[in-house]
């Protein structure tokens, strides 16, 4: 089998289509870029328009229809590039060094972006080349096949699958698109060096009974007694294979030579990668728990690490997340919850631990494990990762038409129940709470039943969860606590809800012709109203119908900074800002409306 075979120039070309297509709309969203209206050609029944974009080399021509929250949907089909006149292939990578003074990426970080952009590439030609289900056949599809099937990564993003580190046979066997199975190495971490956090009502012996067969725990144990070493002064620590082979094996060296860390072996149960890619869920046991490694590759503006000190409080911040959303009556009658991460395990004992100053090197080796949603679900309830209602499949149809049809809802209906189930909770818990997510697409696994969201399950709570005001919680979740002000608090709808992801669902249903987008928006409007009249004890101060709110932007972050696009520990301090959005949803006159 070769493993290159989608690199071919047909698929190439797909891939390079869409991406240059993508990274023109979204740095003009982000007012990075300016085209020009092409006079010549009327406009299109749909409302596309003729533009014309001149770089430092090319002048690229396509048709697109600006829409809300300056979202520009750009038919792929019609975009054209010339140079000196003469028609030139579509390169996403010489786009970006046409456009690099405009687009503010320093000299010394170019090259890493370019090859996030070819990774990108590869990925989008790995999925051309895989094909895939249809549009209406994930409709029926398990939760794995539909988390597999995903296509475009983040929908913000430009270079969105960067992974730099792994190989063209590593794409092939552990990226979310390749849908295949493959086993966790497993060490054994000397207990002192190591640490392990626990989740309410849980501890070491229940949680790996309950992840590991009573066979696979007997290996292990005597795998340490033929080395001469007592089992007992150990910690079993899974770890994904590349991360064993890149890294473990070679930075960690002496930690093996020392046994600190022991080899044991893989474990028997085969997992997926999510599309977080250090994320696995358990095929074998789909009942058991997702594990989320440590994963040293380079992706989206972040070496995907984790922090063993970071980790410590993990299960804490879920519970106490989890207590807090579990009695809430409103979040109960939206069908929200939270999948806890009830386990998290990290290694100090190396020398990078020991250094002054930190580093990436001391986020290789930890781990955490996190609750299934599918032993939570009703006989006729399916799962869906959020990030499907933006996905379309080969032939450029829909997931959420797909959805709509299927559901024989009108269009308004099903868009208001998929907006109880994911817009209402967000909003509920940042005005009753404080409380913020990141509750972007593969954050958020949606539950359906008859094809109709009935609920959703938030996820990644203890790196991303954050408590916008200061109160008094448990010690071991001050860690959460980033206080900021009502205009900043409603960042996290504005930035996160409406323009991450309702931006980009309401241009695919007004394209596909399902739901014209000034009605989205007027059901968006009245969620957040039937909310307010819901609740009128409320003493937030965060407006949700405000004229204009900030234009925090992405691209702009990574582009600045591929390698770390934003201080984990100071997120607030780092986001950059292109002036201000018309919120969609504004108060307008009653006559005007």
């Amino acid at each position: 089998m070769n493993p290159a075979a989608h690199l071919t120039p047909a698929h190439i070309a797909t891939a390079q289509r869409h991406l240059v297509a993508k990274a023109i709309g979204e740095f003009t969203h982000e007012r990075l870029l300016t085209p020009v209206r092409d006079a010549a050609p009327a406009a299109a029944a749909g409302g596309s328009e003729a533009w014309l974009l001149v770089t430092d080399g090319s002048e690229y021509s396509f048709r697109a229809r600006v829409g809300t929250l300056e979202h520009w949907v750009i038919e792929e089909e019609t975009l054209e590039r010339l140079v000196d006149g003469v028609h030139a292939p579509l390169d996403a990578q010489q786009l970006v060094i046409e456009l690099q003074g405009v687009l503010g990426i320093p000299d010394h970080l170019l090259a890493t972006y370019l090859e996030e952009i070819a990774s990108t590439l590869a990925s989008g030609a790995f999925k051309a080349h895989r094909g895939g289900p249809t549009a209406d056949e994930l409709v029926d599809a398990d939760f794995q096949t539909i988390e597999a099937a995903m296509t475009e990564g983040h929908p913000g993003f430009v270079a969105n699958n960067g992974r730099i580190g792994f190989g063209v046979a590593e794409h092939a066997a552990y990226a979310p698109e390749a849908g295949r199975g493959f086993r966790l190495v497993w060490l054994a971490a000397r207990r002192e060096l190591s640490h392990l956090a626990l989740g309410e009502g849980l501890d070491e012996a229940s949680l790996l009974r309950g992840e590991l067969d009573i066979e696979e725990r007997a290996h292990f144990a005597s795998r340490l007694a033929d080395l001469g070493l007592d089992p007992t002064e150990y910690r079993l620590l899974p770890v994904h294979p590349w991360q064993w082979e890149h890294r473990i094996a070679v930075t960690f060296a002496p930690d093996l030579a020392r046994r600190d860390l022991v080899l044991l072996g893989e474990g028997r149960d085969e997992y997926l990668a999510q599309q977080s890619v250090r994320t696995m869920f358990n095929r074998s046991h789909p009942s058991r728990s997702y594990v989320k490694t440590a994963l040293a590759v380079q992706n989206m503006g972040f070496l995907r690490g984790l922090s063993p000190a970071y980790m410590r409080v993990t299960p804490a911040i879920n519970d106490w997340v989890h207590d807090l959303v579990a009695q809430d009556a409103t979040l109960r009658d939206a069908g929200f919850r939270v999948l806890r991460e009830r386990a998290s395990i990290g290694y100090t004992g190396d020398a990078y631990h020991r250094t002054p100053t930190p580093s990436a090197h001391r986020k290789m080796l930890a781990a955490l494990w996190r609750e299934s949603p599918l032993p939570l679900l009703a006989p006729d309830q399916q799962l869906a990762t959020m990030a499907s209602v933006l996905h379309r499949d080969a032939a450029g149809r829909s997931f959420a038409t797909a959805l709509v049809r299927r559901s024989g809802l009108p269009a308004a209906d099903w868009v208001r129940a998929y907006l109880r189930a994911y817009l209402r909770p967000i909003v509920h818990c940042l005005l009753a709470h404080d409380l913020a997510f990141m509750p972007h697409g593969e954050n958020l696994i949606l539950i359906l039943e008859g094809a109709v969201p009935t609920g959703a399950f938030m996820k990644d709570i203890g790196e991303e969860v954050a408590l916008l005001t200061d109160r008094a919680v448990p010690d071991d979740v001050r860690r959460v606590i980033a206080p900021v002000d009502d205009q900043e608090k409603a960042l996290a709808v504005f930035t996160d809800v409406f323009d991450g992801v309702l931006r980009h669902l309401s241009g695919i249903l007004h394209a596909d012709g399902t739901l014209p987008e000034d009605v989205f928006w007027t059901l968006v409007a009245d969620t957040v109203d039937e909310h307010a009249a819901q609740h009128p004890d409320l003493e937030s101060l965060v407006d949700l119908r405000a004229q204009t709110f900030a234009h925090s932007c992405l691209n702009r972050l990574q582009l600045r900074n591929t390698l770390q696009m934003v201080d984990i520990a100071n997120q607030s301090a780092s986001l950059l800002y292109a002036g201000e959005l018309a919120n969609p949803i504004a108060r307008v006159p009653a006559l005007a409306r």
